[in-house]
């Protein structure tokens, strides 16, 4: 699988030795009556495609070309060059075989904002430090004219020259019409190679056959700045999923809906936990398929990253860019990263994945800061970002680690689980973040986690919706929650836990907020904070207050009989309709 997207004078790396088996996902409550085949149709965008084969077609010998507002890799010129910047390639191939091509790339400022909150000014000031490096730095870049072969002959010279500082043409558009044999629009990034733009553009042509725009190999060090990497595109799979179903492999949410519908939540609840005591595990397990042995580090899909790929072993720096409108037939729409990415005052906008991270996939180590993840879309889970994924052809592939640093997660959606952020197996950090106007139809409309390490501080989390459970958040199968100076707010849920829903795992919340949720559905309830299955949630210092439930059974707190809910003194809840509390001890209902 991983030799697909390998650089083939690389090779694939040997297996390390294998894993021992996981236990497998949710409990969450589900929507009744979501059943079937989705469609592809519903992804906005990713309609199935027939996989396109025959050799490509071989990269060109640059043209003669003047810098052009837009051009295409076959070298041909829009009306309106100017004739005296065509003269200037006429001094032939020669310009692109000499030259200093070993300038590496500016790394200044790169180790910059690492979680420090600092004043306006002291930002200002470091990006005018930035913009002193970079001009000290521009002898050593080799400029690269509007013209697309010569940008694939730059990236090729540099590979074989230990890396280059590349300046392209401001204002232009690298319109990519042809592919490698192995899906890249660009050649693989085996060196240490900057590209540094100004309002410029690398877009795959709409006609073109399906392929990825940049490709980042082991070894390879690629940073981006100030470019556009648009309309990357990898092949579907012909077959329709449903989300439902992946997640009911792992879940009784269907039992549990249509328990609470009969009234017998808590029968089917004492049942479940006397079936995991008799078992030592959780009654869900692990559907037919693949072994569980792998590999230490995951291996991305030939389908993954439809804008920029970071294999294992690759590393990334994007910034002051836009990763836009790239569709992924696997993980990854914008992004998949399976080795080390930081992506700094940048926008990750519009994207599409098939399965899982409609903007942002990540199996690797993932630093967001100062950015935006926006308008994103995905099939099953992690519209905006997901951190590892639940197996569907394959084994489950554990999420890594990610940080979100004054960084906003917003409008994006999946039919699945995680409307703004999926982490399955991971471990994910927010720090000064928000997460708004995001929407899952199943669970967790702002995030969703399964077996996870979460923390959130001085992070909102508002206006997210789901039809199913956890508006804002649904931490679930044996994860654990750090929720700090953080708000939980105006989040919206059909069942339960419109604001926070738990199952299997422990939360704590500290000088935090979970106000004005609404659990609006006929079978609302735990407005603000719903348990189930032996979780426990702890509340220091915190305030739940204002949120709605359709059922007398919690608008502020639902709290089930396996599980338990701690208040210290300094935290209130009040002010819930119709009651405050259901089964939390030293709560006035």
């Amino acid at each position: 699988m991983s030799s697909d997207v390998t650089n083939p004078d690389g090779g694939a790396a040997p297996a390390p030795p294998p894993r021992s088996g996981r236990r497998k996902l949710w409990v969450a409550a589900g929507v009744a009556g979501l059943t079937g085949v989705v469609a592809l149709a519903a992804l906005g965008g990713l309609a199935a495609r027939d996989d396109k084969s025959g050799a490509p077609d071989r990269l060109s010998d640059a043209q003669s070309s003047a810098p052009k507002q837009n051009v295409s890799d076959a070298g041909k010129a829009e009306a309106g060059d100017d004739e005296n910047a065509r003269g200037e390639d006429a001094k032939g191939e020669d310009d692109w075989a000499g030259g200093d091509w070993s300038g590496q790339g500016d790394r200044a400022g790169q180790d910059r904002d690492k979680g420090k909150d600092d004043k306006g000014k002291d930002e200002d000031r470091k990006d005018e430090d930035r913009k002193d490096e970079d001009r000290k730095h521009d002898d050593r870049a080799k400029e690269v004219p509007c013209n697309t072969d010569k940008l694939i002959q730059a990236l090729v010279f540099a590979n074989d020259n230990h890396g280059a500082t590349l300046q392209l043409a401001k204002h232009c558009t690298y319109n990519l019409t042809r592919t490698d044999e192995f899906g890249n629009g660009l050649p693989v990034i085996t060196e240490d190679v900057t590209l540094k733009g100004d309002d410029t553009k690398i877009v795959r042509d709409a006609t073109a056959d399906d392929f990825r725009i940049l490709n980042v190999g082991p070894g390879g060090h690629l940073t981006i700045k100030g470019l556009t990497i648009k309309g990357g595109q990898t092949t579907e799979r012909r077959v329709s999923v449903d989300p439902a179903t992946v997640w009911s492999r792992y879940s009784n949410s269907v039992q549990a809906t249509a328990a609470a519908k009969a009234g017998n939540l808590a029968s089917l609840e004492a049942d479940t936990v006397k079936a995991r005591a008799k078992a030592g595990t959780a009654p869900a397990t692990k559907p037919a398929g693949p072994s569980d042995a792998g590999t230490l580090v995951e291996e991305p899909e030939v389908n993954d990253g439809a804008g920029i790929l970071v294999q294992p072993g690759g590393r990334a720096d994007i910034e002051y860019s836009e990763i836009v409108r790239n569709q992924s037939g696997g993980k990854g729409g914008g992004l998949a990263n399976f080795g080390q990415t930081r992506i700094s005052k940048s926008t990750v906008a519009e994207n599409t994945a098939f399965l899982y991270g409609g903007g942002i996939f990540n199996a690797g180590v993932l630093q967001v800061d100062e950015s935006k993840v926006r308008d994103n879309e995905a099939g099953i889970g992690g519209g905006g970002v997901a951190n590892g994924a639940p197996g569907i052809f394959a084994d489950d592939v554990d999420g890594g680690s990610v940080w979100l640093y004054k960084t906003e997660v917003t409008g994006n959606k999946t039919i699945g689980f995680g409307g703004g952020i999926l982490d399955v197996e991971g471990d994910t950090k927010l720090d000064d973040a928000k997460v708004t106007d995001n929407t899952a139809v199943l669970a967790g409309g702002g995030i969703a986690t399964a077996d996870s390490q979460l923390t959130l501080k001085h992070t909102t989390v508002a206006k997210n919706s789901t039809v199913g459970v956890g508006g804002g958040l649904a931490i679930a199968f044996d994860s654990v929650a750090t929720i700090e100076d953080s708000s939980i707010r105006d989040n919206v849920a059909g069942f339960f836990g419109a604001g926070l829903f738990v199952e299997d795992s422990t939360v704590t919340l500290r000088k935090s907020e979970v106000v004005d949720n609404r659990a609006i559905g006929p079978l609302g309830i735990g407005g603000g904070i719903f348990t189930i299955f032996g979780s426990t949630v702890t509340l220091t210092e915190t305030k739940v207050v204002g949120n709605v439930a359709t059922l007398r059974l919690g608008g502020g707190i639902f709290n089930s009989p396996s599980s338990e809910v701690r208040l210290d003194d300094k935290s209130a809840v009040k002010g819930n309709r119709p009651t405050n509390c259901f089964n939390v001890p030293g709560c006035f209902a």
